[in-house]
């Protein structure tokens, strides 16, 4: 992870370490609603005013929404002309220089045709503009630099599309990660305009850990204020409970357009018929990937448009034919929503049955989110706030989606693949957590579960779903987090449940000294059954050492630390010294390399090691030991009572003072230089 860096949209196609090349294709990938979409807009309008990549002479946008309504094969040059018709005449000269071109693909994920850019799999490509070919082909083409050699190419997706794409394709590939803190704060500034309201809405929320974590994405965010703004406006009571999946959320914010949005309260039929409309609508267009709808489908599904419908759908004005509307959902998020809520309301057991299928065997996470809701309406007190208005769910769609959740069993879960297997099974993780059915994931789990997501990258809402499976479990044997960059928001997640682990892993994550709080909780929890934890290639300093050090003499169940690679140094060593040197101290296995201890500091670690009576393994490589405190490891390896294993290399100790230890070396006693 130490090779992930922040980069803003004016640097895309700047310069790429990891690639080592200026990069002419590029991906930005984000989850649903975080701003993909948008921050292409906002490229566009930057580069239109002057304000950054004038090296671009053109710049032609994209959605995949919109292509996907073009069923006949095109050329590049009648694509660009569909679309920007005022360039037909000058078009040859505009493509005659391709290095001052770029093209913006919005929504990969959206797309009803595959690019065929899987590993290993031939693909066909078109070398001129004028080729005609399905559209998908142009697209690959151009990023892979057949078509108009040396222009710049942007596309979005939602991760899942990214997992079978043809590894180095991208020459860049930027994640979008959402609302900071900060950022969050702010944006509930500009939306209640307010200073107290919005102060006082932004408190409400940050009381709820779970809705706080949610509005890391602006969609949710947004979705979060609009629910919310009625209730602090008018001071009509706050909303009793708090949503804490998004499921929950997106039902909020349907009850608050079905009461706040309407005339009059529609009799409790007429609302469900509506929506049963606009989610048969929805449906539809999910399992056929159609985005856009004109006034056929509308009437073919008995949508009528109304001032109630703009809260979930838009018109969308063609630019090419003013009398030619066309529709589609306020967000791809809102149609998944309506799509699974569909089923609830007007259960079709064939209907049911062929989603589901088609569901369950889709690999490239197009029912992701989806699945997410449909498994999030069977909990009954997230349906319960719609029930109200629109009468009751179906019984047996509950029952089936419980079913197909507790037939899942945790081993067949865990899948060799990585990372593809990792995030498929954090995926089947934000199903259990839209549930909220703990018991269903208690049995699903088991008992002494392992748990391993290194490597993959954790956003806070991440640590909110596994801290969900974890409150669920009885115990945890193992949970590795190594390189997963959590930092300290998702830490904090997690601390509530992090006194069941028995092994904790939290290797390269770049924690620093404001998250050992939540590792000391978890050490001095009454129960805390840790054995094991790792928290080495962190950002530790001495800062720390002295909280860390409280918790450890009040642990009793720690048998193994790892600290390796954090900046100890003197002072932090002071402060664990004194737990070493305890009676009570039961850690048999200690990682101290590359702590940045020197000789100043020996004399009083071998000091208090020597006194342990538990200690076996002991690392102290790659610290700045010289022949200075020779003696003092001398004294350490003759007097400790238990020691098994040191590791000595890479100090600076001379031949000859190696050669020295190293003689001390007997049965029961191994020395490692």
């Amino acid at each position: 992870k130490s090779e992930l860096e922040r980069i803003a949209p004016d640097r895309l196609f700047r310069w790429c370490f990891r690639s080592r090349r200026l990069p002419l294709s590029v991906m930005v990938s984000g989850v649903a609603g975080v701003g993909k979409t948008t921050l292409v807009q906002k490229f566009i309008f930057d580069w239109a005013t002057g304000k950054h990549y004038q090296k671009f002479a053109f710049v032609f946008f994209f959605k995949f929404r919109d292509l996907n309504t073009i069923t006949e094969k095109r050329s590049l040059e009648s694509l660009i002309c569909q679309t920007y018709p005022h360039l037909q005449d000058k078009l040859p000269r505009v493509l005659e220089d391709p290095k001052k071109l770029l093209f913006i693909f919005d929504g990969l994920d959206e797309s009803k045709t595959d690019l065929k850019l899987r590993r290993g799999e031939a693909h066909e490509l078109c070398m001129n503009p004028g080729d005609v070919k399905p559209v998908t082909v142009i697209v690959a083409s151009l990023l892979k630099q057949t078509l108009l050699e040396g222009c710049s190419v942007l596309l979005t997706s939602r991760p899942s599309k990214l997992i079978s794409l043809e590894a180095g394709v991208f020459h860049r590939v930027a994640s979008i990660v959402g609302f900071l803190s900060k950022e969050r704060e702010r944006y509930f500034s500009m939306f209640f305009g307010d200073e107290r309201v919005s102060r006082e809405a932004f408190a409400y929320v940050r009381d709820s850990q779970v809705l706080y974590t949610l509005c890391y994405n602006p969609s949710y965010c947004w979705i979060t204020c609009t629910a919310l703004k009625p209730c602090f406006i008018a001071r009509a009571g706050r909303p009793q409970p708090t949503p804490k999946t998004v499921t929950q959320l997106f039902v909020s914010y349907v009850t608050h357009i079905m009461a706040n949005h309407t005339q009059e309260r529609p009799e409790p039929q007429r609302m469900r018929d509506t929506l049963i409309s606009v989610g048969w609508l929805a449906e539809y267009g999910i399992t056929n990937h159609i985005l856009v709808f004109d006034l056929k489908y509308l009437q073919d599904f008995n949508v009528e448009f109304s001032p109630f419908l703009t809260g979930f759908l838009v018109e969308n004005p063609q630019t090419n034919d003013s009398s030619q509307v066309t529709y589609s959902f306020l967000h791809l998020t809102i149609q998944e929503f309506f799509a699974a809520l569909v089923h609830y309301l007007d259960y079709k057991e064939d209907k049911f049955r062929d989603t589901m299928a088609k569901a369950r065997s889709c690999k490239e996470g197009d029912y992701e989110i989806f699945s997410r809701f449909l498994a999030g309406l069977s909990h009954p007190a997230t349906k319960m706030p719609l029930e109200k208005y629109v009468g009751k769910f179906s019984a047996e769609v509950s029952r089936k989606v419980i079913g197909w959740l507790s037939e899942m069993t945790y081993e067949e879960l865990q899948s060799p693949e990585e990372p593809e297997g990792k995030r498929r099974l954090m995926n089947v993780f934000n199903l259990f957590f839209e549930s909220q059915n703990s018991q269903l994931v208690h049995d699903v789990m088991g008992k002494a579960a392992h748990m391993d997501f290194s490597d993959l990258y954790l956003m806070p809402v991440d640590c909110t779903v596994l801290a969900y499976v974890l409150s669920c479990c009885e115990e945890i044997q193992c949970l590795t987090l190594d390189s997963c960059f959590i930092q300290n928001e998702g830490l904090e997640r997690l601390r509530p449940e992090l006194h069941k682990v028995r092994e904790l892993s939290l290797l390269e994550n770049d924690l620093k000294d404001p998250t050992m709080k939540d590792i000391c909780k978890a050490l001095k929890h009454q129960n805390c059954r840790l054995e094991a934890l790792s928290l080495g290639n962190n950002a530790f300093t001495e800062q720390c050492c002295e909280e860390l050090a409280s918790a450890l003499v009040e642990n009793q169940t720690l048998l193994s630390l790892d600290l390796k690679k954090n900046k100890l140094r003197i002072g932090g060593l002071s402060y664990l010294s004194r737990v070493f040197e305890s009676p009570e101290c039961k850690i048999r296995k200690l990682g101290l390399q590359g702590t940045g201890l020197s000789d100043e500091s020996c004399g009083r670690l071998c000091s208090a090691l020597s006194q342990n009576s538990t200690l076996r393994h002991l690392n102290l490589s790659a610290n700045i030991f010289t022949d200075r405190c020779a003696e003092d490891m001398h004294l350490l390896i003759l007097t400790s009572p238990s020691l098994t294993e040191i590791r000595l290399g890479l100090n600076d100790f001379s031949p000859e003072v190696e050669k020295q230890l190293k003689s001390l070396q007997r049965d029961g006693l191994d020395i490692h230089f």
